[in-house]
């Protein structure tokens, strides 16, 4: 797919890979929808003025079906269409199981898998009609791999998995793409807070012994999006952490 010109919606872009996404792909000329659960400030708007492409600001619950249907239709309302969809927002509630409650479980389920459904139900028919598009979603190595005091967020990723790979045979003939990310261990806030002693452990998991960065990722989206013969894969970048043998 030609990126230059067409519409991307990402959610959860307000910081964080998200927002890595949403500059990558205005650097590549597309337009831009950024979302987050808050009204998105003015600075972060004017982050963007300099590419010469249009930007939508769109907040909204993903979790919540009307809320997401509300969002693509403003989306829409402002560009035109929504030819690319990222779906980015998501959220963590650790717990070891024997502590973890229903409403842990359910909550992050809810943001992560749902909110993904919810996105590409209201996408979809619009993307199949005009025989073009492309859907991107963040699942995480955690859900290949599982990981101790996640299984609320592994259970979410690993069906973001199974969910890409469906709606990917679905989608196809009609010329939408649907695939999937898979981030390891990525530079962040919340890797800076991590004591050194558990980053050495967290390094040694990972064979290229480095985290990786929001833009490594964020070129991975951009990639998917421009592929025209590639859907229902997940590509993990994860520094080989969970390579096969």
């Amino acid at each position: 797919m030609e990126i230059k010109n067409k519409n991307v919606f990402i959610t959860g872009s307000t910081r964080g890979i998200g927002l890595a996404i949403a500059h990558k792909f205005a650097q590549a000329g597309a337009n831009v929808v950024l979302n987050g659960r808050s009204e998105i400030s003015e600075e972060l708007m004017a982050e963007f003025k300099d590419y010469g492409v249009a930007v939508a600001a769109v907040s909204g619950d993903v979790s919540h079906f009307d809320d997401a249907k509300r969002m693509v239709d403003e989306a829409v309302e402002a560009l035109g269409s929504v030819d690319i969809l990222v779906n980015n927002a998501g959220i963590t509630n650790d717990k070891l199981m024997l502590k973890m409650t229903e409403e842990d479980f359910e909550k992050v389920l809810k943001v992560n898998l749902t909110g993904s459904f919810n996105m590409t139900k209201s996408v979809l028919k619009a993307m199949t009609k005009a025989r073009q598009g492309a859907i991107i979603n963040m699942s995480s190595v955690v859900g290949l791999a599982g990981n101790v005091g996640q299984a609320n967020y592994a259970a979410s990723k690993a069906g973001l998995i199974g969910f890409t790979k469906s709606v990917a045979r679905e989608a196809a003939a009609r010329n939408v793409r649907v695939n999937a990310i898979a981030p390891g261990f990525i530079e962040s806030d919340m890797t800076d807070r991590i004591p050194d002693k558990m980053k050495d452990t967290m390094l040694n998991q990972i064979p290229m012994k480095r985290f990786g960065t929001t833009d490594n990722v964020a070129e991975v989206a951009l990639f998917l999006a421009q592929q025209d013969y590639l859907t229902g894969q997940v590509i993990a970048i994860d520094g080989g952490m969970t390579m096969q043998s």
